[in-house]
């Protein structure tokens, strides 16, 4: 049980690892990692759901996509081009599976690998549910001020490769960001 209190411990440290992409739009105080992969994992089980995927399958590749950035942080795409950020990606994730059960660890690995190769049904939906949440987040960002983030929601719009979450961009894209208008009670 120590390992897994290890590595949930490791994990935790998502927590505070901001997004620093949003840095270059800006955003002085952008969300965490472990917000990022929250959001990723729902909006993963929706499109599974519409796509008719297997979502537990694309709900655990979406919550483990950054388990690297516990020791690496978030590189944003600028500094990416400076580094081989995947063999890096891959070297930090072989070590923090090391200590773990062999069955849990290859399970881990083996979604990990098949995310990064997007080759399956799953792994297509799961990264479409990365990008997916980008654009969201840039909205939500892009209503409160930060202009320079529309461009993030264009270029996603052209990189997204499923109906669902192509047909879910447009919505967010349409609706206003006050969603909670009407529920609000003045009793």
């Amino acid at each position: 049980m120590e390992d897994i209190a290890r590595f949930l411990l490791e994990i935790g440290v998502l927590k505070n690892v901001k997004r620093s992409g949003w840095w270059m739009a800006g955003v002085k105080d952008p969300e965490t990692v472990a917000e990022h992969s929250y959001r990723t994992a729902i909006i993963g089980y929706f499109l599974a759901k519409k796509e008719g995927a297997d979502a537990e399958k694309v709900m655990k590749m979406c919550l483990f996509h950054e388990m690297a950035e516990t020791r690496l942080n978030d590189v944003h795409k600028v500094g990416q081009r400076y580094i081989e950020h995947k063999e890096t990606e891959k070297k930090i994730l072989k070590e923090q599976l090391s200590s773990l059960q062999k069955d849990i660890a290859d399970d881990l690995m083996k979604l990990h690998e098949e995310f990064h190769e997007g080759k399956t049904k799953e792994a297509i939906i799961s990264k479409d549910a990365d990008w997916l949440e980008n654009a969201i987040q840039a909205k939500e960002y892009r209503d409160a001020g930060y202009k320079l983030t529309e461009e993030w929601m264009e270029n996603i719009r052209k990189l997204l490769k499923t109906n669902s979450a192509k047909e879910i961009l447009d919505k967010v894209s349409e609706t206003s960001d006050n969603w909670w208008k009407g529920l609000k009670n003045l009793d």
